[in-house]
């Protein structure tokens, strides 16, 4: 949009007639359709007139009207140069802004997958334990080894012989022995009680694996989607300035 065009627009918005705003800013109506029909540029003090008359701010006039129009025919009128200043001013502080949400969203991507690979939050590795069967009150936690050990001591000293040796591990087994598999994402030690009715368990760890947690999953995905954000903001943020400084050569 040219000067005259912006003029005409905000003149019509405000429900002026030319010899209104003409008397209003001063100047003969010819005058100002020569304005409106970029007939005639206006100076610095016309300029500064116009836009009293319209009861505006320079910024909200200049708001309207194309880059190129205000480099070259209005360059020479101090509120343009200093509207122009301004909107380099502008534009660096958005462009700072830009590569800094940027540079945090990157940074932010990054930190939810290392925390998701590391499992800081959310553990990766599954624990297996196992637990032979319930230990009775007054017996030892290693009551299920010392059994066997001491039935075999028996027959070694010919205390029993092997039919009674087998028949008692046999009956043993059966009355005792009752497996039960538990698997934990957090580690619980090598070995860890729990209460059972009337006695408690011995679980012991039986293995780990490495298991990807359904939490770590998700910050392993927002953490890329993040990271994927940050590069595109920062690549965009190139484009457009690069764009810029060569329509910026071209109005030169």
């Amino acid at each position: 949009m040219n000067f005259g065009e912006r003029l005409k627009q905000l003149r019509t918005d405000k429900n002026l007639t030319q010899p209104q705003l003409s008397a209003a800013i001063g100047i003969e109506q010819s005058y100002l359709s020569k304005l409106e029909n970029d007939k005639s540029q206006p100076s610095a003090d016309m300029f500064s007139a116009v836009v009293k008359a319209l009861e505006l701010t320079p910024a909200e006039f200049l708001n309207g009207i194309d880059s190129k129009v205000l480099h070259s025919s209005l360059r020479h009128i101090p509120e343009v140069s200093q509207f122009l200043e301004g909107s380099v001013t502008r534009r660096v502080h958005d462009a700072r802004k830009w590569l800094f949400g940027a540079a945090s969203a990157c940074a932010l991507g990054f930190a939810l997958m290392l925390a998701a690979n590391d499992g800081i939050f959310s553990a990766n590795n599954q624990y297996k334990y196992v637990s032979r069967g319930v230990i009775l009150k007054n017996e030892s936690d290693n009551v299920f080894d010392q059994f066997k050990q001491i039935q075999d001591l028996k027959l070694a000293a010919n205390t029993i012989g092997r039919e009674e040796h087998a028949r008692q591990l046999a009956e043993f087994e059966a009355s005792r022995v009752r497996l039960m598999t538990v698997e934990f994402w957090g580690d619980r030690g090598s070995v860890f009680f729990e209460d059972a009715g009337n006695g408690r368990r011995k679980f012991e760890l039986a293995g780990v694996r490495y298991v990807r947690s359904p939490a770590n999953k998700v910050l392993q995905y927002l953490g890329g989607l993040f990271a994927f954000c940050g590069v595109l903001a920062l690549l965009l943020e190139w484009r457009m300035r690069r764009t810029s400084a060569v329509i910026a050569n071209e109005l030169k």
